[in-house]
């Protein structure tokens, strides 16, 4: 696009967005319930990032001595291992440490995964549209219609326990969501008056569908990704929990809680904490994402 056809409007277009921007980062900060959830989103973040530095215990070293001892303000309990041991005697709060870095590792990985091929397929049927769209389309409907957790288990029980492929198995279906978003979003976008002045240049259809479309379409995505990471923490716990996902002695929440069945009656802080973890994290990422839906999103400003 040459120089002289760019006007007024155009040129200052990134300083307007900016200025959307920071009003919305407001809107969100005014939020005081979302702005704590994501207060307790980075705590989550920061405390799987200094696991080694925060951990009091190493969380695969066992201590049969300490099998089962309860929490330190229970009798019987120390402070050298605060939120009590399990079976092994390992150190309950290392392994919730530790589990951290897997949870929002295999969350992050996942929607990362997930939201590039949605996005480049959701462009890809909302602009070409055709047999593109048909194709994309009936595949999203045939993907949706299964069971989300059913369908991973399958596929985890084809490809076997590990990090990688539990990834892949969750990733093999969370792309529809984002896909059908962004599909949406193309088909409005793409009618649009900057949209049709790039055709009318010979632009290419890449260069208009990343370049033109994309930037456009990004926030409605980035919210429904969020919310989607609080599903994708607790569907990786479920999976830990049936012995189909990380694998022991990997620290996993999921796999924390399964452990803990045999003892829950007499010590029940062994699958107790684990689940308080889950709780707490998805709890605050589902809430914040709220919040940055209000914010971003104008369908639900006031």
């Amino acid at each position: 696009m040459s120089t002289a056809a760019q006007s007024p409007t155009e040129a200052a277009t990134p300083a307007a967005a900016t200025s959307i921007f920071r009003r919305n980062m407001r809107d969100f900060a005014d939020n005081r319930l979302a702005l704590v959830s994501a207060v307790v989103v980075v705590l989550f973040v920061l405390m799987a990032l200094a696991a080694p530095l925060v951990a009091p215990h190493d969380p695969n070293a066992t201590d049969l001595f300490r099998r089962l001892q309860p929490p330190a303000w229970m009798e019987g309990g120390s402070w050298s291992y605060p939120l009590g041991a399990d079976a092994l005697g390992r150190d309950i709060l290392s392994r919730i440490i530790y589990g951290t870095r897997i949870s929002i590792f295999i969350g992050a990985a996942v929607i990362l995964v997930a939201t590039t091929i949605g996005i480049l397929a959701g462009l890809a049927a909302g602009y070409l549209r055709g047999w593109t769209d048909v194709a994309i389309s009936r595949l999203v409907d045939i993907l949706l219609g299964f069971p989300y957790l059913i369908f991973a288990i399958g596929l985890m029980a084809m490809m076997g326990p590990g990090l990688v492929n539990i990834i892949l198995a969750l990733a093999y279906k969370e792309w529809v969501i984002p896909c059908r978003v962004v599909r949406g979003e193309t088909l409005v976008t793409r009618e649009l008056e900057y949209v049709e002045a790039a055709r009318a240049l010979g632009a290419s259809r890449g260069h208009i569908m990343l370049r033109e479309i994309l930037p456009n379409i990004l926030s409605p995505v980035i919210v429904v990704s969020t919310i989607r990471m609080a599903h994708v923490i607790i569907l990786e716990a479920s999976l830990s929990f049936l012995g189909l996902g990380v694998q022991p002695p990997t620290a996993s929440w999921g796999a924390m809680v399964a452990d803990g069945r045999a003892f829950i009656l007499e010590s029940w802080w062994v699958s107790t904490f684990p689940g308080v973890a889950i709780l707490l994290l998805v709890l605050a990422i589902n809430v914040a994402s709220q919040g940055l839906r209000d914010a971003f999103d104008p369908r639900f400003s006031e």
